[in-house]
């Protein structure tokens, strides 16, 4: 497949899209009020509590990537898609400051998240005016009134998926209640897709493509969407903890409700029976990761993953857009399927 054997290219085109969009992204925050600008710089990794300068690694950079390559799909500069991926980026922050609170996380990135840092009132404070701040880049631009309807709908997407992502918590892991493969992939796609496939669309909007090309672009990024969650899925299980920043297991100690242990649970044997006891008594998420492994729930996971890059592909296909920013959407599939953290 294209996307699996371009991925060598992905992290160039990660780094020129971020290079592109970050003097707009720093000049967005400093237009915020000092105090609430440095939570906001602290999230993104640019500031430690009090200011000082600080380079910690603030993501791969996803969502201003497919707002860039968005507007080159339609035949534009990648200028042209920046105010798109400011308006990304600010949201995309704005909810992993509220997503911290709800999941009581206490670290990200290797250090305190900004409610255990600044206080729970002032970090809801900084996710707000990231929020506002993003409606405020969007509305300053020519298609202003259609790119505010993309974002509302991405944005009403993704508090669908948070609150069905909090109530599966409340679900057992069996039983008629117990959640579906479906749901999941219903809640991926407004939690994680809703924002990816709004990047996309978002970044062609305003490099002047149709309509018709807005659309399936905002289609290819949710199934992206899907994709990188399920990734991230597996990540959270076995992941390399020295790279993930996360500890072992740390999904299954709080009883998450992720793809791969969704899949196990759903396959025929004694390892799923034994999984499923083992994960209502909550305990040894060690061997519990193991008994996932054994019904097939890894394997199941880049399955599903490349599932949902083909109906990426599929959506691409036969697009009029340029063949270069393809080439560079292709190469963030495979890079993002093939993550091996």
């Amino acid at each position: 497949m294209t996307a699996l054997t371009s991925a060598v290219a992905a992290p160039e085109v990660l780094d020129r899209c971020r290079a592109l969009v970050r003097p707009a992204l720093r000049e967005a925050v400093g237009r915020m009020h000092p105090w609430v600008g440095e939570m906001a710089a602290y999230s993104f990794g640019w500031c430690e509590v009090g200011g000082r300068p600080a380079v910690v690694s603030g993501g791969k950079g996803l969502r201003p990537a497919l707002a860039v390559l968005g507007a080159e799909a339609a035949g534009a500069p990648g200028r042209a898609g920046i105010p798109a991926a400011v308006a990304v980026e600010l949201v995309h922050a704005f909810s992993l400051l509220h997503d911290d609170i709800m999941d009581g996380d206490a670290a990200r990135r290797r250090r305190p998240t900004v409610w255990k840092a600044y206080g729970t009132g002032p970090a809801v404070l900084a996710g707000d005016a990231l929020f506002a701040l993003a409606v405020e880049t969007l509305a300053a631009t020519p298609a202003g009134p259609a790119a505010l309807r993309l974002l509302s709908t991405a944005l009403g997407d993704l508090v669908r998926g948070q609150a069905d992502d909090l109530l599966f918590a409340t679900r057992p892991w069996t039983g008629p209640r117990r959640v579906r493969a479906g749901e999941y992939r219903t809640m991926a796609e407004h939690k994680t897709g809703a924002l990816l496939g709004c990047a996309a669309a978002l970044g062609a909007l305003l490099g002047g493509a149709p309509p018709a090309t807005v659309a399936a672009l905002d289609r290819a990024g949710r199934h992206l969407g899907i994709a990188f969650q399920v990734v991230d899925d597996a990540l959270g299980i076995w992941g390399d903890p020295a790279v993930t920043g996360k500890p072992p297991h740390g999904d299954l100690r709080e009883g998450k409700k992720t793809f791969p242990v969704l899949a196990a649970l759903d396959a025929e044997g004694p390892a799923a029976g034994r999984l499923a006891a083992l994960l209502e008594s909550a305990q040894e998420p060690a061997e519990a990761a193991a008994l996932i492994e054994e019904a097939g729930g890894r394997a199941a996971a880049p399955a599903e993953a490349r599932r949902h890059v083909a109906a990426v592909e599929s959506a691409l296909a036969g697009l009029p857009i340029a063949t270069g920013a393809a080439d560079d959407l292709r190469s963030l599939l495979g890079f993002l399927v093939r993550r091996d953290l």
